[in-house]
């Protein structure tokens, strides 16, 4: 295999990439799918965080909380009703200001702020309304906030909202529809116009093509990974981890999408393997959608070793450290399907060669 022979099969395909339509949609379906899903479930079109206040003492910050914008603020008379409206989810956060806080903070006394988060809201929500209070704090009391914040969480913090539990599903399609899709039908489109027969006879071997198509397939597929991601603002807190995830991802399935595209004669066999593969390769986003299923039934598929990892680092917040035993399987069963494809490529190789 040839370096400079790749870059020249990977160039002449960027160049006419755009004429087809499977390559169009790789593009189009992270912003189809994410206006689709969140307009359904929430996101793009989530209603603003929401907090409520039991002011007990007229305190300045639950004034200052009515400005703010970009903050749906309710006050409450009862602790338990707040409390209440915390654990249904129907206010993302709660915060008790007890007689004589504001006093407190004036004389550089250390007061406690009593906030409870609902277990299934946003965890951007969360993260904007304890920020925004003891940004109002601040305000009242000055560098830093003599404050010790007690935040307690009510209701079931397990059952995330419904549209965070989406995102595997969204990032899944968009890395197969570019990473797998596309390389296998454009290796089934040169097999069946008869160009990969033509480019043979050239000094380009069918590894340099076989190596171009999975090029392709990797750039589309993590940028289709990424696009996915910022649309449903979901890059967590460690960027880079999901990026590398992204490859590892983008590379399983394109190996799978090589195999494929070198086994079958046409197009038409090509959408019959997938369709009943994808049922193999989707499964275990049931269990992201359904939590209550049993949960080690997904580490039976592949696209569980960087599914998961995708869903703790955008949706939990995990980093590297949290998910690399799942990356290594991953790359553990891509090494595997190395040498599957090379040899799908050697009997694609030899019915060219006898045709």
């Amino acid at each position: 295999m040839s370096l400079s022979r790749t870059l020249s099969v990977l160039r002449k395909d960027l160049r006419i990439g755009p004429r087809s339509p499977m390559f169009l949609y790789a593009l189009v379906f992270p912003v189809l799918a994410t206006l689709l899903f969140q307009g359904v479930f929430g996101g793009l079109f989530d209603a603003p965080p929401r907090l409520g206040i039991v002011d007990r003492g007229n305190s300045e910050i639950a004034h200052a909380a009515e400005d703010l914008e970009g903050v749906e603020v309710t006050d409450y008379s009862s602790v338990r009703q707040m409390k209440d409206e915390v654990e249904s989810n129907d206010l993302d956060a709660g915060l008790v200001l007890d007689r004589g806080f504001d006093d407190a903070l004036l004389e550089g006394e250390n007061p406690e702020l009593e906030m409870y988060f609902s277990g299934e809201s946003k965890a951007s929500n969360r993260v904007i309304l304890a920020t925004t209070t003891v940004g109002l704090v601040r305000d009242v009391a000055g560098e830093p906030a003599p404050v010790e914040v007690d935040v307690r969480t009510v209701g079931d913090e397990e059952y995330l909202p419904l549209d965070d539990r989406l995102v595997p599903l969204l990032v899944v399609f968009a890395v197969i529809i570019a990473a797998m899709f596309l390389p296998a039908s454009a290796l089934i489109e040169e097999k069946e116009n008869g160009t990969l027969s033509a480019m043979l006879v050239t000094p380009a071997t069918l590894a340099d093509v076989m190596a171009a198509k999975g090029a392709l397939g990797m750039i589309l597929g993590v940028s289709a990974g990424i696009m996915t991601l910022l649309l449903n603002q979901s890059f967590g807190n460690a960027p880079l981890t999901l990026i590398l995830i992204l490859f590892i991802a983008a590379l399983m399935v394109l190996l799978i999408g090589l195999a494929v595209g070198s086994l079958v004669k046409d197009s038409n066999a090509m959408f019959t393997v997938f369709k009943t593969g994808n049922i193999l390769l989707l499964a275990p986003v049931i269990f992201y959608i359904w939590p209550d299923l049993p949960q080690w039934v997904p580490k039976l598929f592949p696209t569980y070793y960087f599914l998961n990892p995708v869903f703790e680092v955008a949706v939990k917040d995990a980093d590297f450290g949290d998910v690399w035993p799942e990356l290594a399987a991953a790359l553990v069963i891509c090494a595997l399907l190395v040498p599957v494809v090379a040899v799908a490529g050697r009997r694609m190789e030899r019915r060219l060669g006898e045709a």
